[in-house]
């Protein structure tokens, strides 16, 4: 039980019930307590409350107005009367007001006891019916998402049975990756597989907390604000649009009816990557030795999209062409696994961002283009050969993927995946380790600062070298070197 009013006017009384109340055994998280039903009534109107005693006679306002007024609240509480008059049409009239339960002065420890236990139990079965009500509401809303035409009768079904459940404020609509958020807030509905995303409906008012608490950097979407139950599948509609505009973006999109600030000669210009002719050269460059077309053709696609130069709906038109294609053109190149694995590829809202579904997609074409062009194998090891010395001989300076793929004249995408089949590792994995492996050799066998530690294997920040140090190896750097120092003492 959350919350008892205790209304009586004479404060020893009401002190002496709250005493009885606390020692009950029922448990309860606030006691409140007023002198008059006017101060009552105004409690009521601002909070809910479970159970409430009231006296009879009272001033300003007494016991059986208070009732009266109380059970027009849309959650009145379960209320008790408490009279010193051994009046039966006192009774008659309370009970008649919507009052439980009616005990006399002076009253007892068991009569209250009693009479809390009981209303107890009628409130954890309302509960529990609420609840079961709930879920299968959650359910019905989960179907409006998923549904283009609703009938006008079946939302008019749907409102009477929940419009007390749902929605009796101004609601908004979040749609974010797949399971993106493990246990959200209470308040906040959620369904984490809908269409390969999460989607949260919560209150417009609450949105700006939820976000800054689950999505400080996210690509989410979110819609505008809506109102009832029939606007839910409008406001879900805004979502995905926000949504599909995140993914690209990379950043929280709120769904907004404008036109496109895109000058036309750009946006002409950027259509043209979704034409017939550019569909298929990007399809034909896989298997050449045009390595670096390939790779450009692709970046233009990505970087116009992560602009809003591309729109994403001919962002999504253009992957849906080539994973279509890919299957049937290159069909006896793909294994059944890599057939749905680019299959796979078609659910693009499942990936956070446009960055993680481009290096998901272009590992994938690349070790399609690997499996179709026949490369000096000699060659190829040699290069990657290359390129672990040059790491090795150079991780102490500002070293990235595009330098050493420079250095060895591979193309940056075919040198990240050969790199990651080459070594079992990805460039930045395998830099990290090399210089962790080295700043361990320096705390261990040199009295050298920490910073300078930092600086000699490659980090210009002391605190990034601090927390990727001990991220690695589980100890800080300073707790390396004292437990090295100890091993030597013994």
């Amino acid at each position: 039980m959350k919350t008892v009013l205790i209304v009586e006017d004479e404060k020893m009384i009401r002190q002496g019930i709250k005493s009885m109340v606390q020692r009950s055994g029922v448990p309860i998280d606030v006691i409140m307590e007023c002198n008059n039903g006017e101060v009552a009534w105004e409690v009521l109107k601002q909070q809910p409350v479970d159970v409430m005693f009231t006296d009879i006679r009272m001033p300003k306002m007494d016991g059986i107005e208070l009732v009266k007024h109380a059970e027009t609240l849309e959650n009145p509480p379960l209320m008790v009367a408490i009279s010193g008059f051994d009046d039966f049409s006192y009774a008659v009239e309370m009970l008649r007001a919507g009052v439980r339960e009616y005990i006399l002065k002076p009253v007892e420890r068991e009569k209250i006891s009693a009479i809390l236990h009981k209303l107890q139990a009628e409130l954890d079965g309302k509960s529990q019916v609420v609840e079961h009500e709930k879920n299968i509401g959650r359910q019905q809303i989960k179907q409006l998402l998923r549904m283009d035409n609703i009938a006008e009768e079946e939302i008019r079904s749907f409102e009477a049975r929940y419009e007390d459940l749902f929605f009796k404020t101004p609601f908004v609509v979040c749609i974010s990756e797949p399971k993106a958020v493990r246990d959200p807030d209470g308040n906040v509905i959620s369904f984490d597989d809908v269409n390969d995303g999460q989607v949260f409906i919560l209150e417009e008012s609450n949105r700006l907390p939820f976000v800054i608490k689950e999505f400080s950097d996210s690509a989410i979407g979110v819609s505008q604000p809506h109102e009832g139950i029939r606007e839910v599948s409008i406001a879900y509609k805004e979502a995905v649009q926000a949504r599909e505009k995140a993914f690209c973006t990379g950043n929280l999109e709120i769904y907004k009816e404008e036109p496109s600030n895109v000058p036309e000669g750009l946006r002409a210009s950027v259509k043209k990557l979704t034409d017939e002719t550019s569909c298929m050269q990007r399809l034909q460059l896989i298997g050449t030795s045009r390595t670096d077309e390939l790779d450009a053709q692709w970046e233009k696609v990505f970087e116009e999209a992560k602009r809003g130069n591309l729109e994403p709906a001919d962002f999504f038109f253009i992957m849906n062409d080539f994973l279509n294609n890919v299957a049937k053109v290159y069909r006896n190149a793909l294994s059944e696994d890599d057939m749905n694995n680019f299959k796979n590829m078609t659910h693009f809202l499942a990936y956070p961002d446009i960055d993680v579904y481009r290096e998901s997609l272009m590992d994938k074409v690349i070790a399609l283009h690997e499996a179709i062009h026949v490369q000096d194998d000699t060659g190829s090891q040699r290069k990657l050969q290359m390129a672990v010395d040059y790491i090795e001989k150079n991780y102490n300076k500002d070293l990235n993927m595009a330098v050493v793929s420079n250095y060895i004249s591979m193309n940056y995408s075919m040198l990240s995946y050969l790199f990651k089949q080459y070594t079992g590792k990805n460039f930045v994995s395998y830099l990290k380790e090399i210089r962790i492996r080295e700043a361990k050799k320096l705390l261990a066998d040199t009295d050298l600062k920490i910073i300078e530690i930092s600086q000699r294997v490659g980090y210009e920040n002391e605190k990034h070298f601090m927390k990727t140090f001990k991220s690695e190896v589980g100890v800080s750097a300073t707790e390396y070197r004292r437990n090295m120092q100890r091993e030597d003492l013994n």
